[in-house]
């Protein structure tokens, strides 16, 4: 802007500067005519008085050499009469002269003139005038004044240096008044046009001066009239446009943006992170060379042609698994219906497709588990009732398999209403210090006879000090009851079952290892599901219900502790269970 600044100037100097010359050359050349007008004027005047005196004293008059020296130095110029033949009469003044050229001059263009004539004499420095002197209107001869033109040429110097100096200050004056001007126009035009640059850049806090209230005041105004606008529709847009990448961001669901041509403009971080891509493999790519799954570019291609929603459940790869997605489909239509592109979003719903079969698992082995025990007891009911009363021994034992199996209904009725307490919003621990070791011991106890019966190696090994906890005694009698025993469940008449308490810091490790049958490593995430089984016939033999692993899983979450399983097909299990020793802990 400062370029601007300075090519006005340079432009208003350079036309006063031309101004100023060319009315001093005008004023210069009028001043210099006037005063060569004067001069030849008096020139000629004294001229004419020169002759009225030589006519009063007669050219033959013996004073008048005297005289023409007394008047020429009062006129200050050389005085020459000639006759008519061009000889010089009488010759008085301060200046030598070429007779014979003035002479010849006269003779030659002037010889026939009856006025006054300038002479066209080689001389620089003086200036001739002639005039024909009559007497009785004869012609007798020619007077000649001649006199210097310096005095002409001081006046015109000291005219030039006057208009000179005069000019130079009316140059200054106008030159610092132009600069005020322009710097006062300038100024807010300069700071204006800075603003608006930096409303081009996107800075839109940058303001301008408001100094004055004419023009260039009323385009200050207007300049920071628009900033503020601009800087409250981008404060509005950022905002809105906040608002809506964290909702596009943190959205549960992942979300694609399609344009009208097919380029992938908009991949969210739930897409990312569901199918595990980049934002580079997707980002400006077309959606056919995008998509690994062609099910996803059947669905677009089919919004694109028929340019209406469409939602389908797709059932995709991703590495090693296999997941649920419900894709809902858009097109984009915008203003004057013009085609703007598509949206997909992706639900995963695996874990509701895991959890529908999971309740429709739930129901059929609720469904199974208790029709088998009431078939039986209908069955033997039915049985006596038929005639089998009258027979003791057979009513003993049909009694026996009755009241069996209505204790394993008991069992597994409460096993449900115990898991379905503990899965409750509102279910509460009776939380104390207890002593883990007391708990181990008791257990042992109740489960020795069952271990004894089949078989197999009970032992219990633990700190002598013993190790304190807070927990629920029950629950936690619970947990254990239903570990050791799955254990004796699955372990094989001569195996081993051994249970480890030991000290790990802030918690108590409790071990219980055996060397039954193992799970099959895929089957592991599955063995705390409820009525899962490894070994479904002996589970069943042995009278397990399908629900302690469950119970055991949310009673230790409800302690705040973790549980571990670590198994090897044929060679034996182990439980870990990690409990809180203090309350504040975990």
């Amino acid at each position: 802007m400062n370029r601007f600044r300075s090519r006005l100037i340079f432009a208003l100097i350079t036309l006063i500067i031309a101004v100023l010359i060319g009315l001093g050359l005008l004023l210069g050349q009028i001043f210099g005519s006037y005063y060569m007008s004067s001069f030849q004027e008096r020139m000629k005047e004294e001229a004419k008085i020169t002759e009225l005196l030589v006519k009063e004293k007669g050219l033959s008059s013996s004073e008048m050499n005297s005289f023409l020296n007394r008047y020429s130095k009062a006129i200050k110029a050389h005085i020459t009469i000639y006759d008519r033949n061009g000889n010089v009469l009488h010759d008085a003044g301060p200046f030598k002269q070429d007779h014979a050229s003035i002479s010849k001059e006269i003779l030659l263009k002037h010889r026939n003139t009856d006025k006054g004539f300038k002479l066209n004499i080689q001389n620089d420095k003086l200036y001739f005038y002639g005039l024909p002197y009559l007497e009785n209107n004869e012609k007798r001869g020619y007077i000649v004044l001649s006199s210097t033109e310096s005095s002409l040429k001081k006046i015109n110097q000291q005219i030039w240096g006057l208009l000179i100096a005069s000019l130079g200050m009316a140059l200054l004056v106008i030159l610092l008044l132009a600069v005020r001007i322009t710097s006062r126009y300038t100024r807010p035009i300069e700071s204006a046009t800075n603003v608006a640059m930096e409303l081009a850049k996107g800075n839109y806090k940058a303001r301008t001066y408001e100094d004055h209230l004419d023009e260039t005041g009323m385009l200050s105004q207007s300049i920071n009239v628009l900033a503020r606008n601009l800087q409250d529709m981008n404060r509005a847009q950022e905002m809105q446009q906040d608002r809506l990448q964290t909702l596009i961001e943190n959205m549960g669901s992942g979300l694609i943006l399609i344009d009208g041509r097919g380029y992938i403009n908009l991949v969210n971080r739930a897409y990312k992170e569901l199918f595990h891509i980049k934002s580079t493999d997707f980002l400006y790519k077309l959606y056919y060379e995008a998509f690994e799954h062609r099910e996803i570019v059947d669905l677009v291609e089919h919004i694109f042609m028929t340019e209406i929603k469409a939602r389908k459940q797709l059932h995709l790869p991703l590495k090693i698994e296999r997941r649920h997605f419900e894709v809902y489909g858009a097109p984009i239509i915008g203003t004057n219906d013009e085609w703007k592109g598509i949206v997909l979003v992706f639900h995963d719903i695996t874990e509701l497709k895991k959890l529908e079969q999971m309740r429709k698992d739930f129901v059929a082995n609720v469904s199974h588990e208790l029709k088998t025990p009431i078939t039986s007891i209908k069955g033997f009911t039915e049985t006596l009732l038929d005639g089998a009363l009258e027979d003791r021994q057979t009513l003993e034992y049909f009694l026996s398999i009755i009241l069996k199996e209505s204790d394993r209904l008991q069992t597994l009725i409460q096993d449900l209403l115990d898991l379905s307490k503990i899965e409750q919003q509102g279910f509460k621990l009776n939380l104390q210090h207890c002593n883990a070791k007391e708990v181990l011991e008791e257990v042992i106890i109740i489960l020795k006879s069952k271990a004894e019966e089949k078989e197999i190696g009970l032992s219990l090994a633990m700190p002598e000090e013993g190790l304190h906890i807070y927990g629920d005694v029950y629950r936690l009698k619970q947990i254990f009851i239903n570990l050791i025993s799955n254990a004796l469940n699955y372990t094989p008449k001569g195996g081993k079952v051994n249970v480890i308490l030991k000290d790990g810091g802030d918690q108590a490790v409790f071990i219980v290892s055996d060397t039954g049958i193992g799970i099959e490593k895929e089957e592991i995430p599955r063995i705390f599901e409820r009525f899962y089984r490894v070994d479904k016939a002996r589970s069943r033999n042995s009278g397990g219900t399908g629900l302690g692993l469950a119970i055991v899983k949310h009673l230790v979450e409800a302690h705040k502790g973790r549980i571990y399983v670590s198994s090897t097909v044929g060679e034996g299990t182990t439980f870990t269970v990690k409990l809180n020793k203090n309350q504040n802990e975990g």
